[in-house]
C-alpha cells in the first residue's frame, strides 16, 4: 500500500487533520495551532495550494489583510483516502497478530 506523500508528511498531516476538523483557518491560527513557524508552515501550505489540495483566499479585514486556508474537495478527499489507508493498514497487522 502507498501513501499519499502529500498528506503523509507529518506538519502536512497535521494540516490537513486541523482543516479537516476546523474548516477556514486564518494563517495565525494555524501557527499557534500547530506550533510551526511561519516560514515551514507557508511552504507546506505553498505545496498544498499547487496541488489543489488547499483553497488561499487573501482579503482586507479592518485594513489588514488576513490569509485564511480551507481543504478543496479534492483535499478533503486525500486526507480521508489516507485515513482510510492507515485504518487498512491497521486492520491488516492486528489480521496478523489474530493467526
Amino acid at each position: 500500500m502507498d501513501l499519499d506523500k502529500l498528506v503523509h508528511q507529518p506538519t502536512r498531516l497535521q494540516i490537513f487533520a486541523y482543516l479537516y476538523r476546523h474548516g477556514e483557518t486564518a494563517f495565525p491560527e494555524l501557527v499557534e495551532a500547530l506550533e510551526v513557524t511561519e516560514g515551514n508552515l507557508s511552504s507546506h501550505l505553498g505545496r498544498m495550494e499547487d496541488a489543489g489540495a488547499v483553497h488561499v483566499e487573501k482579503q482586507f479585514v479592518d485594513r489588514k489583510p488576513q490569509t485564511t486556508y480551507e481543504l478543496t474537495d479534492e483535499g478533503r478527499e486525500l486526507f480521508e483516502e489516507h485515513v482510510a489507508a492507515l485504518e487498512s493498514l491497521i486492520e491488516g497487522l492486528s489480521a496478523d497478530d489474530d493467526g
